[in-house]
């Protein structure tokens, strides 16, 4: 690949000044406490509306600020990965049929198969869409591909860094992280290229991109890595205390949110001026039951939805 221009950058060293945030509640500060009665994990929002997958992995469920439980649940054999809401519909992927899902969005009603392959066997945030394209992780050894919405059919194949799992998009380009190479790939979406290649914090899993950066949620070393869009460069470095798997990573609503398995620090709310933690919602045990932690995080404009995988819950937090 000697043809791609690698940009290598160094992470910031020092990380960002940080006072002791505030701690809430998380179930106490939201507006709405939704019942999913099996494992709620990634989500997609739109909106009063959210779609939330089903961590046992056959179904998602099409939820509402106004009820208190799912209105429309849809099986998916597999499903996996985070759900995006593009192009008037819901993009969902089958781990198990390797197949690209499109649904109406309004009745979740299937409305076009794509079979494409997925690169990571969970799925993760392989998903991403922007400029008039779906955009899918397809392959461990570095194959993303650019999806066409209109008629279902794959335009483009372009290579990226084997075991790249994870995609974003935003500021007219898709980010991808790799776990293995520390790093984030930026890819030109007019030149279908790699343009840049970007050192992070340790083991970069998930991705989110908004509120003035390119945000990673770093699992080797439980930060959280501030890439600015414009220049390539490593912003800021905050630790979030997210160290191992699981967790999730959003950008909007005014924050920078994060999910950890962390049970003292459940989710987050990172101010995207300064870097910093500003708000930590906490969680109680639970009598009898093993105080776990784990999920995700989305927001929309007047909304953030989060979900926890062990409590059957998703809250909905006013933005």
């Amino acid at each position: 690949m000697k043809y791609l221009l690698l940009l290598m950058l160094l992470p910031v060293a020092a990380y960002a000044q940080q006072t002791a945030p505030v701690k809430v509640d998380l179930g106490s500060n939201s507006v709405k406490t939704i019942t999913v009665l099996e494992q709620p994990d990634f989500l997609a929002a739109d909106g009063n509306e959210a779609w939330v997958i089903d961590n046992t992995k056959n179904r998602i469920h099409k939820l509402e600020v106004a009820s208190n439980k799912p209105l429309v649940t849809v099986n998916i054999a597999g499903a996996c990965a985070a759900p995006v809401i593009a192009f008037d519909a819901v993009w969902v992927m089958s781990c198990t049929e390797k197949t690209l899902y499109k649904l109406d969005k309004n009745t979740g009603k299937i409305i076009g198969k794509i079979v494409t392959g997925v690169a990571d066997p969970n799925g993760e945030m392989a998903i991403a869409a922007g400029a008039g394209s779906v955009w899918l992780l397809t392959d461990s050894a570095g194959i993303l591909t650019r999806v066409n919405p209109a008629n279902n059919t794959v335009q483009q194949v372009i290579q990226v860094s084997p075991g790249s799992y994870c995609a974003g998009f935003g500021f007219n380009a898709v980010w991808v992280t790799n776990y293995t190479l520390n790093t984030v790939q930026k890819i030109d979406i007019n030149k279908n290229r790699v343009t840049a290649t970007i050192k992070v914090g340790k083991k970069p899993r998930f991705i989110a991109v908004g509120e003035q950066g390119v945000w990673t949620l770093n699992q080797g070393d439980g930060t959280v890595t501030k890439i600015n869009p414009v220049t390539g460069s490593v912003a800021a470095t905050i630790d979030v205390k997210a160290v191992g798997g699981g967790g999730d990573i959003a950008a909007g609503a005014g924050g920078v949110w994060v999910v950890s398995t962390n049970n003292q620090w459940p989710l987050q709310r990172i101010d995207p001026v300064t870097a910093t933690i500003k708000t930590v919602y906490t969680l109680q045990p639970q009598q009898g039951q093993p105080f776990k932690v784990d999920g995700a995080v989305r927001t929309s404009k007047n909304y953030i939805w989060v979900s926890n995988l062990y409590r059957k819950t998703v809250w909905v937090l006013k933005n």
